[in-house]
């Protein structure tokens, strides 16, 4: 059976690979489909169908907040440790933020369909790849396709849509890129449902596992291949004279944003606000069970799951509710609550947390959805700052403060808890001193968003040798030139 599942899963593979060569060489550029050919929109088209293309991507590599469901059936079918069977993941997040970094200015040079035919191909060609590895029992094939090929279809996937959600929407591009973004968060909620069902009807052993990477792989290319073909550019405004309309306001670049305090401030901002999200979300089902494991009323397996469920849902909710608020009261502002309120949140768990659970449960609650709210807000920040000429790019580069977050987190609550359980302490006291840690970091975030000035003229880039603007002309009393950062 093993023999024939790797059979299969290797046939698919060379399949896919020849259906997509096929695809790039029969669509020319007239298509769209060409690098330098973004689909531009025609005359009518409603700006609100950008929006579920940019989620048919992020709902599937959303995914990736669901690999714990394969853990245990990886571990039992193949002798692997809890290390080994996390490692898919955190090689996938690593290549996430790289790939976001390097690939960001390929993603603003190419249009977003290129970029979503990228991230389609790479994210399910990694759970083919996995497939293949499953059933030839190979686990360095699961870490090369879903780690560093799926990896890269992430961090790619990630950015596709940011920069044309935010020139559809010049008037509400938090709103716009907290819908895109909300998927990534919630993308967990459909696959671990989905995964274990599957896993369920399969089996656990290596040919079930194969089965299930090889059918989520075919199925989120399918779904994904949906926001390829829906997703269009707006058209160049133009002049009175038919000349293309330069981009209003501030329009710094890519390279000049690296040199600007502006970017390094928001990229300390995004890292403590992700580190202090994640150390919570990494590590929640036993966190809470051993808050309340010596009280009277004990956390169960199955209400410490439910747990777990609420903050993904808190996540997600954060992601497009707190990025919608920022379109009306500031993103400085918006970043203020998330720092201030987040650090405070923390403080109250740490003093009266394992005395309420409602309190506990709550406080929780809104660190989680200030995780993702930082997320979805952060490429409207940046519009502000530097403009809609490169944001893309500019986004891709602040996604490694994601990456080192993403190790630093767990790395702080898990260390520190078990040096504090080999001092022989328990329940709450496991965690006492990585919440003074993550305190201290919101702080630090918070007077870094302080600091956040316009950037200085020196580095905007001259109007001539900015391409003309995609954006549609902002209506009236939405004047995108006006939404200027803050001065402090």
């Amino acid at each position: 059976m093993e023999v024939g599942a790797a059979r299969l899963c290797a046939a698919v593979v060379v399949v896919c690979s020849c259906v997509l060569n096929s695809l790039l060489k029969r669509f020319p550029d007239a298509y769209g489909w060409g690098p330098m050919s973004p689909p531009v929109a025609p005359p009518g088209w409603s700006r609100w169908l950008v929006p579920p293309a940019a989620l048919s991507v992020h709902l599937s590599i959303g995914q990736a907040y669901a690999w714990s469901v394969f853990k245990p059936p990886l571990e039992s079918a193949l002798g692997l440790s809890g290390t080994q069977s996390a490692l898919p993941f955190q090689l996938g997040i690593v290549m996430l933020g790289l790939s976001a970094a390097f690939g960001g200015t390929l993603v603003e040079r190419h249009g977003p369909r290129w970029a979503m035919t990228v991230a389609l191909v790479c994210f399910s060609s990694g759970f083919l790849l996995s497939a293949l590895g499953a059933a030839a029992e190979q686990y360095w094939l699961i870490v090369l396709g879903y780690g560093f090929v799926g990896g890269i279809g992430l961090g790619i996937g990630y950015i596709s849509p940011v920069s044309t959600l935010i020139k559809w929407f010049p008037d509400r591009p938090g709103m716009a890129t907290g819908i895109a973004i909300m998927g990534f968060g919630g993308g967990a909620l459909i696959a671990s449902p989905w995964s274990a069902q599957m896993l369920k009807s399969f089996g656990t052993d290596n040919a079930g596992i194969a089965l299930a990477f090889l059918v989520h792989g075919l199925a989120y290319a399918v779904f994904m291949l949906l926001g390829v073909l829906l997703v269009r550019v707006p058209r160049p405004r133009e002049r009175a004279d038919g000349r293309p309309a330069p981009l209003e306001g501030v329009q710094v670049s890519a390279r000049s944003a690296l040199r600007t305090p502006q970017f390094w401030l928001l990229w300390l901002v995004l890292c403590m606000n992700v580190t202090a999200g994640i150390g919570i979300l990494e590590k929640a089902a036993p966190m809470i069970t051993d808050f309340f494991a010596d009280t009277s009323t004990p956390v169960s397996a199955t209400a410490a799951a439910g747990f777990v469920a609420l903050l993904s849902a808190a996540n997600m909710a954060g992601r497009i509710g707190w990025s919608s608020t920022s379109d009306l009261i500031g993103r400085k502002n918006i970043y203020r609550v998330y720092l201030g309120v987040g650090a405070l949140m923390y403080t109250l768990i740490a003093l009266f947390g394992d005395s309420s659970k409602p309190l506990f449960v709550l406080c929780a609650l809104v660190v989680l959805s200030f995780y993702g709210g930082g997320f979805a807000t952060a490429p409207a920040y940046l519009k502000d700052l530097f403009g809609t000429y490169q944001v893309g790019a500019i986004h891709g580069r602040l996604l490694t403060a994601w990456s080192l977050a993403g190790v630093l987190g767990p790395l702080i609550v898990n260390w520190i808890a078990d040096h504090q359980e080999e001092a022989g302490r328990h329940g709450s006291a496991l965690y006492g001193t990585s919440f003074l840690i993550m305190i201290g970091l919101l702080v630090v975030g918070f007077v870094a968003n302080e600091l956040v000035r316009p950037v200085h003229a020196r580095h905007h880039e001259p109007a001539a040798t900015v391409p003309a603007t995609t954006g549609p002309a902002p209506k009236e009393g939405n004047d995108v030139t006006r939404q200027q950062p803050e001065s402090a």
